[in-house]
């Protein structure tokens, strides 16, 4: 009985994966970095960049499945590595991971505390931060399903956003909608003019593919909520299906239309291209509305953040990595002291952004990203070596309930697309903080990971003398 208590509640139901992992990626990437893309790769730079981004984070999702099906887990990819690369590798993913998402809370707490000021312009931003934060709290500390409902309303939001600016700015495009001012319909002209799909070269998609490779980061939860899920077999595959084209279409489709729309020179000089073309188009509070998307966007993040980094502790404690404390479940099956810990570290993160946003913030947000990048390889990497691992044992290929296509070329792939993304940061100036702070935490990671284990070693050694001289006694 003690130990069904401490066991993670499989109530998530397929609607929920399904918009966990459409809602985690449709976020501030899109609705406000897009304008940035297109301005620094230019029309057609944006959209290989985007295609670029989804196909790295399609194949990461096709080695994920295939591990969360065969073994569904809270732990999800720092499991899957622990096991099959190493444990100190999965220490390192795992804290990696923790700190990624953790961060990332405080980010997205300042963004909505300064969205927020557009219609509260004389209350402080720390009000804000407080009461959204006891609002994520509450919302995860019902229950993992009562995350998972407002995932799927909150997703639900920014998918009828999308459509409705797909449909709308595509009218408008090619002059079935007249927008204000009677301009003409650009057509494919910002195409074709203004120097043409490619105006800053090759090297110019490298480096917003970095930015977009960040922006597509989130479907991993969808590993995460396998070791919670009501029936992973079927959910989990299904999520990655229909997750993978509609992503494709949403994300393709708005990044071509934004193009068309906006001259590239002038794409990066507003604050968010969706509210300049809903305003254009004629749609009432336009700036408002999107104003409201773009916030539960935030907070969507910011909730997936803080179920990602309870979970991520609480497998890690059930592992023996870290104290057995953040193993506790509360009655309704949550991991009470992870999630409370994630919290704190996600305000003191949010502290750092407010009083340290040229040092600790930084380091931070470089951690952060490196981190994101570095848990895609570690999951084509274990895919690999799981799928070897399995055989080896005599396991047979067809048990598998999922299966990555066209294995060992599609987690080869994954893991060295995601490794090269990483490597590249170094031949580019604005990224290489991140391989400055990335690079050390993780070594202080392993260090640290090396210490603990041979402490532990020699505890156990000593207990297990001792119990030696009291038998002989």
């Amino acid at each position: 009985m003690e130990k069904q208590n401490q066991e993670l509640k499989r109530e998530l139901k397929s609607r929920h994966i399904f918009m966990i992992a459409l809602g985690g990626v449709i976020g501030t990437g899109l609705f406000l970095g897009s304008g940035y893309t297109i301005h620094e790769a230019g029309p057609g730079g944006a959209i290989v960049a985007y295609l670029v981004g989804s196909f790295v984070m399609y194949l990461t999702m096709l080695c994920l499945g295939e591990l969360a099906v065969a073994m569904p887990n809270a732990g999800s990819y720092q499991m899957y590595a622990t096991k099959y690369i190493s444990p100190a590798v999965g220490y390192v993913v795992g804290w990696m991971s923790w700190l990624n998402w953790a961060a990332t809370i405080g980010i997205e707490l300042i963004a909505v505390s300064i969205l927020m000021k557009r219609w509260f312009p004389h209350v402080p931003s720390w009000i804000w931060c407080v009461v959204f934060a006891v609002l994520l709290f509450s919302i995860n500390v019902l229950s993992s399903r009562s995350f998972a409902e407002v995932e799927f309303w909150i997703a639900g939001i920014k998918i009828i956003t999308i459509i409705a600016f797909i449909i709308l700015g595509g009218a408008a495009m090619f002059g079935f909608l007249h927008m204000k001012g009677n301009d003409a319909a650009p057509m494919l002209s910002n195409f074709t003019d203004h120097g043409g799909l490619f105006p800053n070269g090759l090297k110019a998609i490298l480096i917003t593919m970095i930015a977009v490779n960040f922006s597509f980061q989130g479907t991993e939860i969808v590993g995460i909520t396998a070791g919670e899920s009501e029936n992973p077999e079927k959910t989990i595959p299904k999520a990655i299906r229909n997750t993978a084209w509609r992503i494709f279409i949403f994300f393709i489709l708005s990044m071509f239309i934004l193009a068309g729309l906006f001259p590239w020179e002038k794409a990066g000089l507003v604050e968010s291209p969706f509210v300049v073309v809903f305003d254009k188009i004629g749609i009432p509070y336009a700036a408002d509305i999107m104003n409201f998307v773009i916030i539960t966007a935030v907070l969507s993040v910011a909730n997936s953040g803080l179920y990602a980094t309870s979970r991520m502790l609480w497998s890690m404690s059930k592992q023996g990595m870290i104290s057995p404390i953040f193993g506790k479940l509360s009655k309704n099956g949550v991991p009470i002291y992870a999630l409370i810990t994630s919290t704190i570290f996600g305000c003191l993160s949010l502290l750092s952004g407010i009083y340290a946003e040229d040092t600790v913030y930084l380091w931070l947000l470089s951690i952060a990203g490196f981190g994101g990048i570095l848990v895609w390889a570690s999951i084509g990497l274990s895919n690999l070596l799981g799928r070897r691992m399995y055989v080896k044992q005599g396991g047979d290929i067809k048990d598998l309930k999922f299966k990555t296509p066209l294995y060992p070329f599609v987690p080869l792939l994954c893991f060295g697309l995601n490794m090269t993304v990483i490597v590249s940061m170094a031949f580019i100036p604005d990224q290489r903080m991140a391989l400055y702070c990335g690079v050390p935490f993780m070594i202080v990671c392993l260090l640290f990971y090396r210490v603990t284990k041979n402490k532990k070693k020699s505890m156990e050694h000593i207990e297990k003398k001792d119990t030696v001289e009291v038998k002989s006694l």
